[in-house]
C-alpha cells in the first residue's frame, strides 16, 4: 500500500469515527514506514486522531507519533520508551491474562488482548476466545483493546463478554464503505456500553 492510499483509507476511517489508527507494515523497510507515517501523521493530527506505530520506536520518535506498539518478542517497554521518547504512549500485545498482567507491571500504557477469534494478521497465535475478556479487565487497570477477527457481526458478543475497546482490521479494510462500517461499529459499541 502506498502512502497516498494509506492516507485515503485513514481519512475514511476518521470520517467513520475511528478513534486511533495503528500503522502496521511488517514487510516494509524502516525508511519507507517513516515516510508513510509522516504523511499519515500530518493528516491525522489535523483531525485530532492519534497515530500508533507498530514495532518501530525509532520511527515513532522521528514522526513524532503519539504511540508505539510492540509484541511479546520485541524490546522491553522501558527500552521502547527510551527510544520513542517520553511523550510517546507504549502498548504491548498480549495473548493471555498472565501476559496482560506482566505487561501492566512492565509499564505498558495499554495492551492489545487477543486474538479473540482466528485472524490472518496473527496466524501464529490460536484464538483465545471470549472467556478471558472479563478476567483481563478485572486484573489489569489500563486500557485494553480486544483484537483479532473482530467484525460488525461478532462485535455484540465481544462487548457482551466485557470488552470496552476493540480493534477492527480486516472488517474495515475490506468494507465496501469504510465510513459507514466505522460509524456502525462505533454506534454499536457506544449503544451496548450504555445499556
Amino acid at each position: 500500500m502506498e502512502s497516498s492510499e494509506a492516507e485515503r483509507i485513514a481519512g475514511q476511517m476518521i470520517l467513520g469515527g475511528v478513534d486511533l489508527i495503528q500503522l502496521r507494515a511488517k514487510a516494509r523497510p524502516s525508511a519507507e514506514i517513516a515516510t508513510m507515517a509522516a504523511t499519515l501523521h500530518d493528516t491525522m493530527s489535523r483531525q485530532g486522531v492519534p497515530l500508533i506505530i507498530n514495532d518501530h520506536p525509532e520511527v515513532a520518535r522521528i514522526v513524532p507519533a503519539e504511540g508505539v506498539h510492540v509484541g511479546q518478542d520485541d524490546l522491553p517497554i522501558a527500552e521502547v520508551r527510551e527510544i520513542a521518547g517520553p511523550n510517546c504512549v507504549v502498548g504491548k500485545s498480549t495473548h493471555s491474562v498472565d501476559q496482560a498482567i506482566r505487561a501492566f507491571y512492565e509499564g505498558a500504557d495499554y495492551i492489545g488482548f487477543g486474538p479473540i477469534f482466528a485472524t490472518p494478521t496473527k496466524p501464529d497465535y490460536p484464538p483465545i476466545g471470549l472467556e478471558d475478556i472479563r478476567k483481563v479487565h478485572d486484573a489489569v487497570h489500563i486500557p485494553i483493546f480486544c483484537i483479532g477477527g473482530i467484525k460488525l457481526d461478532n462485535l455484540p458478543e465481544v462487548i457482551e463478554a466485557g470488552a470496552r475497546r476493540v480493534v477492527i482490521v480486516s472488517g474495515l479494510l475490506q468494507a465496501k464503505d469504510i465510513v459507514a462500517y466505522g460509524r456502525a461499529a462505533k454506534e454499536l459499541l457506544h449503544r451496548k456500553l450504555k445499556s
